[in-house]
């Protein structure tokens, strides 16, 4: 028998199955959503229907937009000589924070894990061997995750590039080892940027 009536226990699940979000939390949250007035309960539903309608992936870089290109891809005043991928668009985001790199982005949409059956089939790669291809590309930051699945992606970007004549470079360890950019503070990611190396 539920813990819950049907519809509270509908809700519950439904929130638990947001990542991190254990039964506890769920409970809290699936209460705390009962307690809103039902104008707010009804904002709330459309919002979360609005951002699945109308969020979709740029053109260009895979970062979550609204239109075609995302706002960084069409803004003309970036350097289009430099791309710095990263793994998801909380990454990116936590690099923007900085206010000190100007170039463009490529967003893989994860990193190479064979063990949870991720191969390059499954990211943008192709996509990101596509745009460097075109020789507009020089420099390529990889500032993927400093752990085991972060550094077997950037050594495969780094294989997959050469050919290309791109330099390859690679975020300095001013971020812990095994952590995530999207927790590091901005003192932490200017350096990591401003320390990167050649692969």
């Amino acid at each position: 028998m539920s813990e819950f009536i049907a519809p509270l226990e509908r809700l519950v699940e439904s929130f638990q199955r947001l990542p991190g979000i254990g039964r506890k939390s769920a409970v809290r949250m699936a209460f705390a959503t009962l307690e809103l007035e039902e104008s707010r309960a009804v904002e709330f539903a459309e919002a979360i229907l609005s951002a699945k309608r109308d969020i979709r992936r740029c053109g260009c870089c895979f970062n979550l937009s609204e239109a075609e290109l995302c706002p960084i891809c069409s803004d003309e005043s970036r350097d289009r000589s430099t791309v710095c991928v990263v793994e998801d668009t909380r990454a990116l985001m936590s690099i923007e924070r900085v206010r000190e790199y100007n170039g463009l982005y490529h967003v893989l949409g994860g990193v190479l894990s064979p063990m949870d059956g991720i191969g390059p089939d499954q990211l943008t790669v192709k996509e990101l061997v596509a745009r460097c291809a075109d020789g507009e590309v020089k420099e390529v930051i990889i500032a993927t995750n400093p752990n085991v699945e972060g550094e077997t992606t950037a050594m495969y970007i780094t294989k997959l590039l050469k050919p290309f004549g791109v330099q390859v470079s690679r975020l300095a360890y001013g971020v812990p080892v095994g952590g995530d950019l999207e927790f590091a503070d901005e003192v932490t990611l200017y350096r990591a940027i401003e320390g990167r190396r050649a692969l």
